[in-house]
């Protein structure tokens, strides 16, 4: 069903495929070896508020660094945006877009058309109807999608800035980084930026410091992907059986995350008919963020049909904004 209030539309592309998806995302998973879950399933409404929480934490450098470098580059990349379609991939709260519609300059807000794609729709809404708040005239029309399968719901009728940011494509493996920039690409008109953020590889202490703060926002963060499991597929996870765990992979250059059983534990998940064990010291594997060298960046745009135009870094090089074109 599809929601208006005002000038916020949301469009809801999910509500049916949804459960099928989890359905077999979550069987294929707990019957491979190594056990795992799709990241894409931590982000309901309590995970979307405790990654704000993550966002904002000391050790967790991604997102402060990555907003400096959105400051320096939006004057720059809304002088030749003058309107059309700003679309943000994965949009969660609305902090970021805030950077670039101030950069336009609020007179210029009824320009643009804010396209926010999300797997929440409670997110999505709320976020919405905030930034609709601050920006009088800013038309909303919000995709609750999976972005990674449906690009093709995402209006293109006017010209575009997608975003992709926070590294999130760190989340996918190599091969998923390649189709989706394909995707995208296919997606893409002339006139089309894409703009895609890239966390840089950096010394292991302050990687993994981000991933395992002493506050413990994410180890919940982590095992919410536990109640999201009991609730969609009437499963029995106890998460307090389970304690996160968040390394870097040196030979895959990437920050894992993973669940271990702190005891040997048999789950049930009704809706698959599917009784699980999981012994002691065993893992479920619930997310990746790889990490980029510029030379991995380069060569994965370019083999996905892109070109990089500009190209901005934080001082330490620690982070990175793209500007993709065809």
């Amino acid at each position: 069903m599809n929601t208006h209030s005002a000038s916020i539309e949301v469009r809801n592309y999910l509500k049916k495929s949804y459960c099928n998806t989890i359905a077999k995302d979550a069987y294929r998973g707990f019957t491979a070896s190594q056990k795992y879950i799709p990241s894409k399933y931590f982000y309901d409404s309590r995970g979307s508020q405790l990654f704000d929480e993550i966002c904002c934490l000391p050790e967790y450098y991604p997102t402060r660094t990555e907003i400096s470098i959105l400051r320096h580059a939006a004057p720059n990349i809304m002088k030749s945006f003058p309107q059309g379609d700003i679309v943000e991939l994965g949009s969660g709260a609305n902090r970021k877009i805030r950077i670039f519609l101030d950069s336009a300059g609020k007179e210029m807000v009824s320009q643009f058309r804010y396209v926010p794609v999300d797997v929440s729709a409670s997110a999505l809404q709320e976020a919405s109807e905030e930034l609709q708040r601050l920006y009088t005239g800013l038309e909303v029309v919000g995709i609750v999608a999976d972005f990674t399968l449906h690009m093709d719901l995402v209006p293109c009728d006017n010209s575009r800035l997608i975003m992709f940011l926070g590294s999130t494509i760190g989340n996918f493996d190599q091969k998923m980084q390649w189709d989706f920039l394909r995707a995208v690409a296919r997606s893409m008109n002339p006139d089309d930026r894409f703009l895609v953020g890239f966390d840089m590889i950096k010394p292991r202490e302050t990687l993994e410091t981000a991933y395992n703060d002493s506050r413990g926002v994410t180890s919940k963060f982590n095992k919410n992907v536990l109640h999201v499991l009991n609730r969609e597929l009437n499963a029995n996870f106890q998460p307090s059986q389970f304690e996160h765990v968040a390394f870097y992979n040196d030979e895959k250059e990437r920050v894992e995350m993973h669940l271990r059983a702190k005891k040997k534990t048999v789950v049930t998940i009704d809706d698959l008919s599917l009784e699980v064990t999981i012994d002691k010291g065993e893992t479920i594997h619930t997310e990746n963020s790889c990490k980029f060298s510029r030379d991995r960046v380069k060569t994965m745009v370019s083999q996905s049909g892109l070109r990089i135009k500009d190209w901005y870094f934080d001082s330490k090089g620690w982070f990175s904004l793209a500007e993709l074109r065809l």
